[in-house]
């Protein structure tokens, strides 16, 4: 596989290079690992519904997009007085 060029700064390089030598990797190698464990935007989606799918399957728990935006409103409310503590 060839290899490519990404420019990015010099401090976010750096920081990549020693996490990679702490690592006892090559930047190139960390770098390849790193984007093997990551998961794209389509892959979390598919992965979000198949997991929706079996807590459906399991006990019937299937909230409506409304239900959810109100679950994630609390939730960012909870952890906003949290960190605000």
């Amino acid at each position: 596989m060839p290899d490519a060029n990404i420019r990015i700064p010099e401090e976010a390089r750096d920081r990549l290079a020693a996490i990679a030598a702490g690592e006892g990797l090559s930047l190139r190698a960390y770098l390849a690992r790193l984007a093997e464990t990551l998961l794209t935007p389509v892959e979390r989606a598919e992965r979000a519904e198949k997991a929706r799918a079996a807590l459906a399957r399991w006990n019937g728990y299937a909230p409506t997009a409304a239900e959810e935006r109100d679950l994630d409103t609390e939730l960012d409310r909870r952890l906003a007085r949290s960190t605000a503590q």
